[in-house]
């Protein structure tokens, strides 16, 4: 799973001109699954997404989580953070999961983050959908799931 996280002053989706979702401060995220992973790989994913200490303190040093500021998330799908750019000038998206399966993580996200009491908001998945938001900073972070495979137990969401 790879995750491409901006810090927001507010952001919402669009498709066909109506808002599908809508956030004030908090999280954009823009999330894709691959076929190597797997469903256990997503609680970990997901809890160390939501406490990221990337929103500012007093002192200005990022040094709060998405909790910590009562932030909510706009999660939204995007197959193209699998895009092989290595060969040619045409994307290749062979290391992107079908789109079944990974409207399963995708579905199965958002219940675990709301689960844990997040507000999220959301796109529709496989839909052509319109961004629009005020970074925060910028502030954009990168998470993937090789980077946390080692990750065994989870403190805030139980498997």
């Amino acid at each position: 799973m790879k995750a491409v996280i901006q810090r927001v002053r507010n952001a919402n989706c669009t498709v066909d001109g109506k808002v599908t979702g809508e956030i004030d401060k908090g999280m954009l995220v823009y999330f894709s699954v691959s076929k190597e992973d797997n469903m256990s790989m997503l609680n970990p994913f997901l809890d160390k997404m939501v406490r990221l200490r990337f929103f500012e303190d007093d002192d200005g040093k990022m040094n709060r989580s998405l909790k910590d500021v009562n932030g909510s998330i706009l999660f939204i799908s995007q197959f193209t953070l699998y895009a092989d750019l290595s060969r040619g000038n045409r994307p290749d998206f062979a290391h992107a999961m079908n789109a079944t399966e990974a409207e399963k993580f995708y579905l199965s996200a958002i219940e675990i983050l709301r689960h844990l009491g997040y507000n999220v908001s959301t796109g529709i998945f496989g839909a052509h959908m319109h961004i629009n938001y005020e970074n925060d900073g910028p502030v954009t972070l990168i998470l993937d799931s090789s980077d946390i495979s080692s990750i065994k137990k989870l403190s805030l969401i139980e498997s």
